[in-house]
């Protein structure tokens, strides 16, 4: 057996969570993922995927005043009652292209 090293990582319960259920389908021990990503690491001299920021920047709550959520409120009710909508089917198959998810 290889000699091994322990890695400590924190992460997000829920993103846990959701790459053992992945792992879990393709029958990969997390551990065993992990090492899949370090050995591209070092295969591919950096990163195995692609980063980039996203095209434009989400809004967030916090961050406007009253009246920029008003303004923003405003043009969403605009465009719905123009018929500019989108399906969360849509958005979702959009996210999954765009962020390769």
């Amino acid at each position: 057996m290889a000699r091994t090293s322990n890695i400590f990582a924190r992460v997000e319960p829920e993103v846990k969570e959701q790459a053992e259920l992945v792992l879990e389908q393709l029958g990969i021990p997390m551990s065993n993922a992990i090492g899949l990503f370090l050995r591209q690491v070092v295969l591919q001299r950096g990163i195995p995927f692609e980063l980039k920021l996203p095209k434009s920047k989400p809004l967030s709550v916090t961050t406007l005043t009253g009246e920029q959520f008003n303004a923003e409120i405003e043009k969403g009710l605009a465009n719905l009652s123009a018929g500019r909508v989108v399906s969360a089917e849509d958005v979702a198959d959009r996210m999954r292209r765009d962020y390769k998810i």
